[in-house]
């Protein structure tokens, strides 16, 4: 059995999931619910190795003294590490912070990218942030990979990659055009109801015919 899902088996993947998972809804929001897309490239900052309640807190907190790059810059090193501390490398997330404003303002006028490439090259912002934004703040057709999604990935063979942007690669040249919507919604939720990290329901699994780790340990 080869090691990924060929087209076909994809295909069947993903509509069995579109069947039985929740898709995209007019009130989805991802980016941790930021209104606007500068709040969301700083708040998907602050998520990194955070719990959600504590992004959450820090964001609530910093956009409380300023919400635009210049706002951002106006801040002291001090009062941004204040106000982000509850979701942890504070030290590191507030200089990322700080050098983002910086290149927004430097090279993009102070308006947030639209495309992939120029939200990557903004300081702290990476493939998975740069999806998320494109997917909820501009709605644009991208499957964001996170923990979750990235697991499942590997997990079934619907995409191969030893890190979450490497797996994005991986999926967005193998996943066919019409799931790009709602993928990641479908993976999303498969990967918190069905396929846990530790204790993976396959008795339930809509897809486990065709789970290539699945079939490896029933072998």
């Amino acid at each position: 059995m080869d090691d990924k899902l060929n087209a076909e088996e994809i295909e069947t993947v993903l509509r069995r999931l579109a069947d039985v998972m929740p898709g995209r809804t007019a009130d989805s929001k991802g980016a941790k619910g930021q209104p606007d897309a500068f709040r969301s490239c700083i708040s998907c900052m602050l998520s990194a190795q955070s719990r959600d309640a504590n992004t959450a807190a820090a964001a609530a907190a910093l956009f409380k003294l300023a919400q635009t790059p210049e706002g951002m810059l106006a801040l002291s090193d001090a009062r941004i590490v204040e106000a982000i501390k509850p979701c942890g490398l504070y030290n590191m997330k507030a200089r990322n912070l700080r050098k983002c404003c910086e290149a927004l303002l430097a090279e993009h006028g102070g308006v947030v990218p639209h495309t992939r490439a120029g939200l990557m090259s903004l300081p702290g912002i990476g493939r998975k942030c740069a999806d998320i934004v494109l997917s909820f703040t501009f709605g644009e057709d991208v499957i964001a990979v996170d923990t979750h999604v990235h697991r499942v990935c590997n997990r079934i063979g619907l995409a191969r990659g030893k890190t979450e942007a490497k797996t994005a690669a991986d999926l967005e040249a193998r996943c066919p055009e019409w799931a790009l919507r709602d993928g990641h919604f479908w993976l999303l939720e498969f990967g918190k109801r069905i396929c846990g990290a530790r204790a993976p329901k396959c008795e339930k699994c809509p897809i486990s015919d065709l789970c290539r780790w699945y079939q490896n340990e029933k072998s």
